[in-house]
């Protein structure tokens, strides 16, 4: 289980995008114009951004659409960034209504397409969980993560708070926890060493990594911990895997026993592209 078990995070995915078109459809003149914590994006930009994302993976995916890939020696994130301000500066023509009413006519398509992939079928990499194909759960877990932290980017800024689904919530920290293995790839420890993870509430959970002596990987949630760290809750974690708070203000909220050095080493953890 180079991945971790399995995700099925459609149904997540499916209850916050229609959380998501509330949201939006909710937004008044003056949250279209506020700015966002994905600076220099204002509000109606991550709505335009969201609304692309989903227009080019129906396109990539359901369509087997090839549109024009990174330039010479462009790496991929700054290939990302560059297509996604392209994007987000053509939209500038759309008004706020019309960039609704897109995102509402693309997100029962999205949702019917993921539905219908093989979920074991192997697929297009997801790079922050480590280099090669990985199955079309985790494609779909990743993009589902991707809205939901831009949604939380939108409700940061207009002040209007989450509903707090603990089902989604669990999905978008079990999501990103994926990143785990690869975060350590260069930490190895003695054959047996483990790390545990724990979240409070009811979005939380436990989670444990073994290292061979070379790589780390999965291991059952009861497997007893060589090192711990203990959240108080999920927002310091996921603020984390996103960047939306860094290393030095989360090791502030989280209780570590065992190896401090492994656990800097975990707090490296970024669960996008960036």
């Amino acid at each position: 289980m180079r991945f971790g078990p399995k995700i099925d995070a459609l149904g997540a995915f499916t209850r916050d995008r229609a959380v998501l078109l509330g949201l939006v459809r909710r937004l008044t003149a003056d949250e279209w114009q506020r700015p966002t914590a994905a600076a220099p994006w204002r509000v109606r930009d991550v709505v335009a951004h969201l609304v692309g994302d989903d227009l080019n993976r129906l396109s990539r995916t359901r369509d087997a659409h090839s549109g024009p890939g990174p330039r010479a020696g462009e790496a991929l994130a700054p290939f990302v960034h560059r297509i996604n301000d392209e994007w987000v500066r053509v939209a500038q023509r759309l008004s706020g209504r019309v960039l609704t009413d897109l995102l509402a006519h693309t997100s029962p398509q999205v949702l019917a397409m993921w539905g219908a992939l093989d979920p074991e079928a192997m697929t297009e990499g997801v790079s922050w969980a480590g280099p090669g194909p990985a199955p079309v759960w985790l494609d779909l877990a990743r993009d589902f993560t991707e809205y939901w932290v831009h949604q939380q980017q939108i409700r940061d800024a207009t002040g209007r708070p989450d509903p707090g689904d603990p089902a989604v919530l669990h999905t978008v920290l079990d999501t990103f926890l994926r990143a785990v293995p690869h975060t350590l790839s260069t930490h190895p420890r003695p054959d047996g060493e483990t790390l545990g993870l724990t979240v409070d509430g009811p979005a939380g959970g436990r989670w444990t990594w073994r290292c061979d002596g070379r790589r780390w990987h999965w291991a059952a949630p009861s497997t007893p911990p060589g090192t711990l760290l203990a959240f108080p809750g999920p927002e310091p974690l996921w603020r984390l895997c996103v960047r939306m708070v860094e290393p030095d203000e989360a090791r502030r909220a989280v209780a570590v026993s065992g190896d401090d050095a492994l656990a800097a080493a975990f707090l490296q953890i970024v669960s996008i592209i960036r």
